[in-house]
């Protein structure tokens, strides 16, 4: 598993809770996608499984770590929804809180990292809850979650909630052009849509996520003189939410230079589209557009078997409306 340098820190913080016996059973990992959390615990988890630690670092030579190098460990528990699904149920919970109350089978610690606990459903939430209450000896629990506030509270209570922070932009700039051949623009671009975290900005950077965003930006330019229904084919992909997201930004950033916030905007390489969002669009306009888009990706992402094709192209149809209704030619 890849490890990242913005990762030093918060690992030796952690590490150090532990060696100086104040870390808590139940860790709550909040980090945006693409800033490493399943690398972090990785490296926290191999940590407390090694048999002969050396300071921060696990050995790397005893019989625990090889487990863990082959991920075969016994006492260290993934709990994860099954392939392709999106749910984590009550009888997964139920298994490993089972297997938790027998003494591990290496005589040393258990670890159990739940990668997305936004799986879980509420029964699974309530059940894991009874499991973190009354926790086996020598257990530990890591939960990931990028929007924690969705956890139900009981939940988030019984746990250490530790939020990790994307890295300062002239750090992770540096990391990016370790990384790719982009140029600067591309890379602030990427770093600003992917929310400052690294790794998320460099996966944006490949060649087919960053075609599709640029495919987008050129048709989103050809469908404000044209026809807007026309973005229907950049939008309606398995990745709609983010692609929707991408739009949004450009339509922030246009508030942000007719509020003369050039400074501050996140599509530092389309300058020319966003001045000609600014100087089309009044700010009520842009403001009730971004408002209806983000209300769109909401649907997309919280509306179980959503007809993703209907649901665009009746945003596209309202956003023609609105853009109709306040050009200077129906104003005449």
């Amino acid at each position: 598993m890849n490890w990242y340098p913005w990762l030093n820190v918060p690992y030796r913080q952690l590490i150090e809770q532990h060696q100086q016996g104040r870390a808590h059973h139940a860790l709550l990992i909040q980090a945006q996608p693409g800033m490493g959390d399943a690398s972090l615990v990785w490296g926290l988890s191999r940590w407390l499984m090694c048999q002969q630690r050396d300071g921060l670092k696990s050995c790397g030579r005893c019989h625990s770590c090889q487990l863990m190098e082959a991920s075969t460990h016994p006492d260290w528990y993934k709990l994860a929804a099954e392939q392709g699904k999106s749910a984590l149920g009550i009888d997964a919970v139920r298994s490993l809180a089972e297997k938790l109350y027998h003494r591990s089978q290496q005589g040393g610690e258990k670890v159990v990292w739940i990668p997305d606990a936004g799986q879980l459903t509420e029964a699974a939430a309530n059940a894991l809850l009874k499991t973190l209450e009354e926790p086996s000896a020598n257990t530990w629990f890591v939960l990931c979650c990028h929007q924690p506030g969705r956890l139900l509270a009981t939940l988030r209570s019984r746990c250490i909630c530790w939020h990790l922070p994307p890295p300062e932009e002239s750090f992770s700039l540096k990391w990016l052009q370790s990384q790719t051949q982009k140029n600067l623009q591309e890379m602030t671009t990427s770093l600003r849509l992917s929310g400052g975290a690294p790794a998320a900005a460099l996966e944006l950077l490949n060649d087919k996520p960053w075609s599709a965003r640029q495919a987008l930006c050129q048709g989103l330019q050809d469908g404000l003189s044209q026809d807007l229904l026309s973005l229907m084919k950049h939008l309606n992909h398995e990745d709609a939410a983010q692609r929707i997201s991408w739009l949004s930004m450009l339509l922030l950033d246009a508030l942000k230079w007719q509020q003369s916030g050039e400074m501050m905007l996140t599509n530092v390489d389309s300058l020319p589209l966003v001045k000609q969002l600014a100087s089309r669009l009044p700010a009520s306009v842009l403001d009730e557009s971004l408002r209806q888009w983000l209300r769109c990706r909401e649907q997309l992402l919280s509306v179980t078997s959503v007809n993703r094709e209907l649901v665009l192209t009746d945003q596209l149809l309202r956003w023609e409306q609105l853009l109709i209704a306040t050009s200077p030619l129906q104003a005449k």
